[in-house]
């Protein structure tokens, strides 16, 4: 087995032992987001009661938060799986498409706090529901895709600038 190519740096590496992957990078990227599917799943039908002691207008069926549930789930769902795919793919779109998905979050999740707060944010039924289940389960739905869109847009602008630049040696 030893010499046998594989996909590491250095490219001289010694892996003894060192097995092929036997699956393609796409049934990898199914599998993970079925299984991730499944684990959301489980996780809402579990804990959406529990969760709804830091959020009541879960348990309530409150419009403003169905509705930005399900625009997230309908429009920003099936837009992540393309994101994916365009990732694990190269495909050129890659970084715009991450940056709409999290401004679309973002976006989401500022209506998400905004309607709270204007309703008098009281929704919780104790200070630690509201801190930890309200604020700290939401935290991740702000820092995640605002790390996540900056390095897009970095990556977005350094690619204009250096499409520019070609453009003008070629003129």
């Amino acid at each position: 087995m030893e010499g046998q190519p594989h996909p590491y740096a250095p490219r001289d590496l010694k892996l003894p032992g060192y097995v092929p992957n036997f699956l393609t990078q796409s049934t990898i990227v199914g599998v993970y987001l079925l299984a991730s599917l499944l684990v959301v799943s489980l996780t809402w039908i579990l804990s959406g009661k529990e969760y709804s002691k830091g959020d009541s207008r879960y348990a309530a069926r409150d419009a403003a938060t169905v509705t930005v549930e399900g625009l997230t789930a309908v429009l920003e769902g099936p837009a992540s799986l393309l994101a994916v795919y365009a990732i694990a793919s190269g495909k050129s779109y890659s970084y715009v498409l991450q940056f709409a998905v999290c401004l679309g979050q973002l976006y989401g999740t500022a209506v998400y706090f905004l309607t709270a707060y204007l309703e008098g944010d009281h929704f919780a039924t104790s200070p630690y529901h509201y801190y930890v289940y309200y604020v700290g389960a939401n935290a991740s739905w702000v820092v995640i895709p605002a790390l996540i869109a900056m390095r897009c847009w970095k990556k977005i602008c350094s690619a204009a600038q250096v499409h520019g630049q070609k453009r003008t040696k070629t003129r």
